[in-house]
């Protein structure tokens, strides 16, 4: 008898987790409301998240009424908000630190005073360079800062102490609610703050991503794409400046145009470079941003010029073309006059030559996918997939790593149709994939950090083709080898690489470097043209076979014989006798590793077996049993390959499979939680584990009745399902 269970989990696609702090808790039935939640349009921009379920406008209302201000118990302001390691609670940065409001700091404070500019973005005690180059480039858009910044928040109409940020978060657009009580020390703001002494957006905003970081510290060190992404939702690319495209002042130009927003660093050769201030007065391993572009008439020919601008509002390029170097004597006044007009504070311009040379990357957000197209001929497709790499079940490592790297999550892509490209006489399709982990910075206090992360492109061969329900395994990746990859594995939060490819079906296998990593993912891919693109996974169905029938004529007298000795006088052997019986059967055979069988696996069986409903088992319905754990003990020793007595996890779901079980990625995660110890399972966790899945498949067949993959039942059969299976 075999049937497909595709419904098993109806709303909940595979490897899905949910963020809990921005999703309601509870394990998978929470994961299931949280797909039903982003299906009704949760985290989109019209409906963005609320983080840790604080409602701005209703916590607001509140605060007025009582005629209290508010103080987020979510985010305290406590010495743990600070730090864990260099602003750790007692730790001398930290000491004589108090948090103030902008009423107390200030007679007369403000949000935004005259618009949000560059200048109100200075660096305090924080290394978050990279977050506040993010938030310069933001100022030039007042479209999308006001997407971050939401309108309408200031300290005189309705002030209740509370403000709110809006931000793009692994997939999410999330509204994250704050108190306005900001750390200080010596009577100054420790961190961001503006160059006006009574505009507070900055400092809010820096706070509110804190908040979403788990801490202030938590901010340390980051790549500017990342703050870009985070207030756009756009997606990003690197240049390395040494091997740059001979095109990139038109690349710039046009993302300049197109109002992405743009960085760019010096890299650092060692520690002590870190900040280090170059003669000309550029700062290593610190982040800066882009902000215009410009050419102008030099000594009889055109020089192109770019201007940067350094977040901590001083500390400027001395070199040429800086603010009072001699070359802007020799340009038109008109020119000179224009573009000195448009500086600010911590900005300066130099040659196109002089950056390329000065500095070592340029980091670009593309804001839409369309954006992405270099000429923009035509909307770009995108496609986003939630995934997670769990130690044991998905989690394969890199190709390094041949036995576990097919356990990774599978992505099929089918391009469609080539470019539309004259110049270009090759037959390819462009697209762009970006491989984002999810959630490090909140593991920093814990002594976690950023993953290695990357991926693999796959040609699927003509077997596979359209074909869906399929998890390619070992064999496959033995044989065959990448046709693309990402540039390189890098422990950045997100690794992304522009690809062009001949139309067919492409498996993208995204993975850590080292196995057993564990990670929740985000997986995007855009393409220029119609394309499709599903995850590659197993579709859950079982072979449950027919049991043979047998009657007690059947069962031979040895067997017979043992079974009345140990069933005692009532003939039937309860859970208990059952424990007794199978666990003084697997001490003989010295091969297995194993626990013994406890009484609640014990108590499965019977309820699998038992058809009279007596909790007991009958001669004949032991037989069966008997027969079944017979078979499965050839099928662990089969796939224990080492002979170790015990199977590693992905052996494991080999050997689920070769019982007759098709499980999908999330039901492997789950069976490695519930019956691997350190990715091992020993021979009673395999047993246990096989009775409990044909229980559950034969229970679900008795509700789906037409063999749809669906089952309908009410809360006393579900009741009954649950607790007794």
């Amino acid at each position: 008898m075999t049937f497909s269970l595709a419904l098993f989990y109806p709303i909940l696609p595979p490897s899905q987790p949910i963020q809990t702090s921005m999703y309601p808790t509870g394990g998978i039935s929470s994961a299931i409301q949280a797909n039903r939640l982003r299906a009704d349009g949760m985290g989109s921009k019209e409906q963005a998240v609320l983080f840790s379920n604080q409602d701005y406008e209703t916590l607001k209302q509140e605060c007025l009424e009582s005629g209290c201000l508010f103080e987020d118990s979510c985010f305290p302001a406590e010495p743990p908000s600070l730090g864990f390691k260099e602003l750790a609670p007692y730790s001398s940065k930290t000491k004589d630190v108090v948090w103030m409001r902008p009423s107390e700091l200030n007679d007369d404070p403000q949000f935004i005073v005259g618009g949000a500019t560059r200048t109100d973005i200075c660096q305090g005690a924080l290394g978050d360079c990279w977050l506040l180059a993010a938030i310069g480039s933001l100022t030039l858009n007042e479209r999308l800062l006001h997407r971050v910044v939401p309108h309408g928040q200031s300290f005189q109409d309705d002030y209740a102490g509370i403000f709110h940020f809006q931000f793009w978060q692994f997939g999410d657009w999330v509204d994250v609610v704050i108190d306005d009580r900001l750390p200080v020390k010596d009577g100054e703001l420790m961190f961001v703050h503006s160059a006006e002494g009574n505009e507070y957006w900055s400092a809010l905003l820096e706070k509110a991503y804190a908040k979403l970081s788990g801490s202030y510290e938590a901010l340390s060190g980051g790549s500017t794409t990342e703050g870009f992404e985070d207030f756009t939702g756009g997606v990003s690319e690197m240049y390395e400046l040494r091997s740059a495209p001979r095109d990139l002042h038109r690349i710039i130009g046009k993302a300049l145009e197109r109002d992405s927003l743009l960085g760019c660093s010096i890299d650092i050769t060692s520690a002590f470079d870190m900040e280090a201030v170059t003669f000309k007065k550029l700062v290593k391993g610190h982040a800066y941003s882009v902000t215009g572009m410009k050419e102008v008439h030099f000594r009889g020919n055109m020089e192109r010029l770019i201007r940067i601008r350094n977040p901590w509002g001083q500390v400027e390029w001395t070199g040429a073309w800086s603010d009072n170097s001699p070359e802007w004597n020799e340009i038109d006044p008109s020119e000179r006059e224009d573009l000195h007009l448009k500086m600010e504070d911590g900005e300066f311009w130099m040659s196109f030559s002089e950056f390329k040379r000065q500095f070592s990357r340029l980091e670009i957000c593309n804001l839409t996918p369309d954006t992405l197209s270099e000429d923009s001929l035509g909307k770009w497709h995108t496609m986003k997939f939630y995934g997670a790499w769990r130690r044991g079940s998905t989690a394969g490592g890199c190709r390094n790593s041949p036995n576990t790297f097919w356990i990774n999550p599978q992505y099929k892509i089918t391009l469609l149709e080539e470019d539309d490209d004259p110049e270009d006489d090759e037959v390819a399709c462009s697209f762009l994939v970006a491989l984002m982990q999810k959630d490090r910075r909140r593991y920093r206090r814990h002594g976690q950090d950023m993953h290695t992360i990357g991926f693999a492109l796959y040609e699927i061969p003509e077997e596979y083709r359209g074909c869906q329900n399929v998890h390619l395994k070992k064999n496959f990746f033995l044989s065959h080898s990448s046709c693309a990859r990402s540039e390189t594995f890098i422990n950045l939060r997100e690794v992304s690489t522009r690809l062009r490819l001949p139309p067919g079906e492409y498996l993208i296998v995204p993975s850590t470097f080292e196995p057993s990593q564990e990670a929740d993912f985000v997986l995007r891919v855009f393409t220029e043209k119609q394309s499709e693109t599903e995850e590659l996974d197993d579709e859950i169905s079982a072979d449950l076979g027919d049991d043979d029938v047998i009657t007690e004529d059947d069962i031979d007298d040895s067997f017979k014989s043992m079974f009345a000795q140990l069933a005692g006088e009532d003939m039937e052997i309860s859970v208990r006798e059952l424990r007794t019986i199978l666990n003084r059967v697997v001490c003989r055979h010295k091969d297995l590793k194993t626990d013994g069988f406890s009484v609640e696996s014990c108590r499965t069986m019977v309820n699998l077996m038992d058809k009279d409903g007596s909790a007991r088992l009958g001669l004949v319905e032991f037989q069966i049993l008997w027969n079944k754990i017979r078979k499965w003990l050839v099928i662990f020793r089969d796939f224990d390959l080492d002979k170790s007595g015990a199977m590693s996890s992905y052996e494991m779901r080999l050997a689920v499979e070769a019982a007759g079980f098709k499980l999908n990625n999330r039901l492997n995660q789950i069976l490695v939680a519930r019956y691997a110890e350190n990715e091992m399972v020993d021979f009673d966790n395999f047993i246990c584990c096989l009775v409990k899945l044909e229980a559950m498949f034969r229970s679900f067949q008795q509700f789906d009745k037409e063999g749809s993959g669906e089952a309908e039942m009410n809360v006393t059969e579900w009741l009954y399902l649950t607790m007794c299976g």
